[in-house]
């Protein structure tokens, strides 16, 4: 707002008047040419301005280059006004109100210290430098914090890993404004207990009307965060369905995101399609609805919508996370690499962007690269499965069967035991011929649970390949293929009808296939086999465990493109903090 204090005549503090004024009017570019001139001319004849004036100049000069995004200049200046400031204090008589006497017009003009730290900070993590943010916040006394200042403390804090200052500066969130819903889910996420959270609301529900949803809500976010994905779908479909909050549009990415993380594809592209039609702008999960439809193989849909949230905006990590999907399920690996580092840059909490730039790693061979970046996006989603999933693949494509064995088995207890950690759990038992039983085991208890579980079925499909219990095999898949159509599963079981001589359905196999995935090279491969009517009994013998391990989720381990040595120099690497 204009000052109170305005200058009779048109001397120099008029100039730092206007000055003033156009900040506030927000003609940033005019305030830094202006102000640009006007410190110039104070280096020059030190008595031109008073201390108070040269304060106020360093502030709004460094706010437009702020507003320009040169956030180091930026910084170099509102260092340079706190000095000013510190001075000023000390020798001039204006000063900031006591509370015991009226202030005097000019010092409600000088802008306030702590939005000019709060200001650096911002400037420090735009530039990655967390700890320098966090060292300018913490010097400013608790009772002066504000509650945006407390939430930055607070979003630093979980960053760093400093659990209980987070969880201090978020509770002081929520004190000075009981409704800030992010700050729940930031109390939450760091395993406060949903009751906890609930209690700090209580009033504010109680006093104001139409709230009462509320208490829910933070119960099925409290299931969300303890990995409880039945309950939490269960709790936010309840919130959904009454008729103040349908359509909801953070609900329906919730939803959407829950059903992903419970391994319900099916529902979880509905959901997000209906997300995106309420709201066309939508950005947020777009990331895992693009992997979702990439997986399908449904690549051309997957470029629309890259172009589209591109055409939103390209300072997200979603477009790019998007754009990466497409190149890495085309097998354009270092491509997809390049894209994932692009994403990661502009949100390194991108636990999508991590999870693409990691299997491109692994694809591309660097697995000891791509573990680095499984194992942070777990510490980010320690409740996401296809984090540990990953991180698992890592370790197999490295022969190191214990330290699979001990993550699947740390995984399947801490998120309990239901379809996906079962078939997690398995898949490693698979690699050791000890253990094969085990596996059996597994997947049959995985199979009750969900018999339509792709990754359950594939895996079991696998097993009896390997037993030659071709006959088992075709009535596996044929019961999985009942109530969905999946080219992973139609290809396995034109690959079993081959082994029985069924060569007619087995080229039909291939081809349903191939219509729901254009790009999987395996059914194509299979498909010409029986075009050029070559015996394929022993070779597809000696090919079915290869065909088996690939569930199409993330393409073949040793795969590379011609593109390497294009993006390799383009590359922009994860550094971990």
């Amino acid at each position: 707002a204009p000052c109170p204090l305005r200058s009779v005549g048109i001397g120099i503090m008029s100039v730092v008047e206007h000055v003033r004024e156009m900040a506030a009017a927000g003609l940033h570019s005019n305030v830094r040419l202006l102000s640009g001139l006007l410190l110039t001319m104070s280096g020059n004849n030190p008595e031109l301005f008073s201390p108070s004036q040269k304060y106020q100049l360093l502030v709004y000069h460094a706010d437009s280059l702020f507003h320009d995004k040169e956030y180091r200049n930026a910084v170099s200046k509102y260092t340079m006004a706190l000095q000013q400031k510190k001075a000023l204090s000390k020798t001039s008589k204006v000063r900031p109100s006591t509370g015991n006497a009226a202030s005097t017009p000019q010092s409600q003009c000088l802008p306030s210290e702590i939005e000019v730290k709060y200001k650096m900070a911002e400037c420090y993590t735009m530039l990655k430098q967390d700890k320098d943010a966090i060292a300018i916040l913490d010097g400013i006394p608790s009772r002066q914090r504000t509650p945006k200042i407390n939430m930055m403390l607070a979003n630093l804090y979980k960053k760093a890993g400093q659990e209980r200052s987070s969880v201090t500066s978020y509770k002081e969130v929520l004190r000075q404004c009981p409704l800030a819903l992010d700050a729940i889910l930031g109390l939450l996420s760091l395993s406060v207990k949903g009751a906890e959270v609930a209690s700090m609301t209580i009033n504010i529900i109680q006093s104001i009307p139409n709230l009462d949803w509320l208490s829910v809500w933070i119960k099925a976010y409290a299931f969300v965060h303890t990995g409880d994905n039945t309950r939490a779908i269960n709790t936010i479909c309840s919130l959904e369905k009454k008729s103040l909050l349908r359509d909801n549009v953070d609900l329906l990415g919730s939803l959407a995101d829950l059903y992903f993380r419970a391994g319900d594809n099916k529902n979880s592209i509905l959901k997000f399609e209906q997300a995106q039609m309420l709201d066309p702008y939508l950005i947020k999960g777009m990331d895992v609805y693009g992997y979702l439809l990439a997986r399908e193989g449904r690549l051309e849909d997957v470029e629309n919508l890259g172009c589209r949230l591109f055409n939103i905006s390209d300072q997200h990590a979603e477009p790019w996370v998007v754009s990466g999907c497409h190149s890495f399920y085309s097998k354009r690996y270092s491509r997809a690499l390049y894209l994932g580092a692009k994403a990661i840059q502009l949100n390194s909490n991108s636990v999508q962007a991590l999870l693409l730039k990691g299997a491109a790693l692994r694809n591309m061979g660097r697995v000891q690269e791509a573990i680095i970046h499984f194992r942070e996006a777990i510490r980010l989603a320690p409740c996401r499965l296809d984090c540990y999933e990953g991180l698992i693949e890592c370790y197999l494509a490295s022969n190191s069967i214990r330290e699979a064995m001990v993550m699947a088995n740390n995984v399947y207890k801490t998120l309990g035991a239901n379809a996906q950690t079962l078939t997690l759990l398995a898949t490693v038992c698979l690699e050791d011929p000890v253990t094969q039983e085990k596996a059996k085991t597994l997947l049959d208890k995985a199979l009750t649970q969900r018999p339509d579980y792709i990754k359950a079925v594939v895996k079991k499909a696998e097993l009896l390949s390997r037993e030659q219990k071709y006959e088992d095999g075709i009535a596996l898949l044929r019961n999985a293929l009942a109530n969905q159509s999946d080219c992973v599963l139609h290809r396995i079981l034109g690959d079993f009808l081959v082994a029985v001589n069924e060569y007619q359905e087995a080229m039909d196999q291939y081809s349903i296939a191939l219509s729901l995935d254009p790009n999987d090279q395996k059914s194509l491969e299979g498909l010409q086999k029986m075009e050029k009517e070559e015996s394929p009994t022993d070779a597809t013998q000696e090919e079915d465990v290869d065909d088996m391990e690939g569930s199409g989720e993330e393409g073949d381990l040793e795969g590379s493109d011609s593109e390497a040595a294009q993006w390799a120099d383009q590359e922009q690497w994860f550094g971990m903090q």
